[in-house]
């Protein structure tokens, strides 16, 4: 085991887990509350902007719209609900009177709707009218889901991106915004300067269900974090303190944590989990000590147990020497871990 590894390891160990001016201006102004920020690193314009079709205006969509405007592009939207489309129409938009006539303005539609349903509900009636025009489905769906719209769209003569909005509305557009893609690569690079209007744009091969599974990796990481996060502030809580006071330590650990990621990811990629330093037995006890810590405080153990009882999984099947990253096989394998 080498130094990086063991150090790995270590900090693994010690982690659970990480538009012209005014139209700019209007266009953010469109978004009330969830502006775009207008200090963006620009991209550059294109030599005639594309004109693009969002379908969806809840929070996400009007934020896409909005990005689109600030970019130069002719921009058409439409939503099934209306009264969400005023202030992007005061900014430059489009509105359509409906889906059909919506498609039809643009030679690229972007869906951002409530989940996979409501993506076919709408365009199944529109195929005829997409059929050589591009869709980038930017809609939370599953990895399957995105691969069935995509065979669907293949059917019918329709490009095909699927993608995964890694941000929040309002950092849309901006430097931390980012995109993630998947189909065909030649479609990604004929339309990636509009892509990027939105934030980085990532093509992450062209398996369209590659986009939405990275997308869920990605969230899973985060909300476990959250989770851990939480059940740390409750727990200094009990004693009086404020969390403001308790993030100011959580932040620089949690970076901290994550720079033995990469690390990490070189033991599950090598399936050898061998290390000389605090293995699953040292864990155990370890996450049975913030059990007990955290019930003697009265509060709930809910966000640690799962773990707890991943480790001892692993250790009743003969691996308690072995390094805390095996817990992978557990997951990979529930009930079977042998690996």
């Amino acid at each position: 085991m080498t130094s990086t590894a063991s150090n790995a390891s270590t900090v693994s160990n010690a982690s659970a887990a990480a538009s012209d001016a005014s139209t700019a201006s209007n266009a953010s102004a469109a978004l009330n509350a969830e502006p775009v920020p207008l200090n963006a690193e620009p991209v550059p314009l294109d030599a005639e902007p594309t004109p693009v079709t969002v379908l969806g205006l809840g929070a996400m969509g009007r934020a896409l719209a909005a990005a689109f405007l600030e970019g130069g592009h002719p921009t058409t939207v439409w939503n099934r609900t209306p009264g969400r489309a005023d202030a992007l129409v005061a900014a430059g938009a489009t509105l359509a009177a409906d889906a059909a006539e919506a498609v039809a303005a643009s030679p690229v539609t972007v869906v951002c709707l409530m989940d996979h349903r409501s993506v076919r509900d709408v365009l199944t009636p529109l195929a005829d009218r997409l059929t050589g025009r591009t869709v980038v489905n930017l809609t939370t769906v599953s990895p399957q889901e995105a691969r069935a719209t995509a065979a669907w769209a293949d059917e019918h003569g329709i490009e095909h991106l699927s993608g995964a909005i890694m941000t929040i509305p309002m950092l849309v557009g901006g430097p931390q915004s980012m995109l993630l893609y998947s189909g065909p690569d030649a479609l990604f690079t004929a339309h990636r300067a509009l892509l990027e209007r939105l934030g980085s744009a990532t093509h992450l091969g062209i398996d369209p269900g590659s986009a939405p599974l990275y997308d869920v990796g990605l969230l899973t990481a985060m909300y476990t974090m959250f989770g851990g996060f939480l059940h740390g502030a409750a727990l200094v809580g009990t004693a009086g303190v404020p969390a403001k006071e308790f993030t100011a330590l959580a932040v620089p650990w949690l970076n901290a944590m994550t720079l033995g990621l990469p690390a990490m990811a070189e033991f599950l990629d090598s399936g050898d989990y061998r290390t000389e330093v605090q293995s699953l037995d040292f864990n155990a006890a370890a996450v049975a000590h913030l059990v007990h810590t955290s019930r003697e405080a009265g509060i709930g153990a809910d966000v640690l147990l799962p773990v707890l009882e991943l480790i001892r999984r692993q250790i009743s099947e003969g691996h308690g020497a072995e390094s805390v990253t095996r817990l992978v096989e557990g997951i990979k394998h529930p009930g079977n871990s042998a690996g």
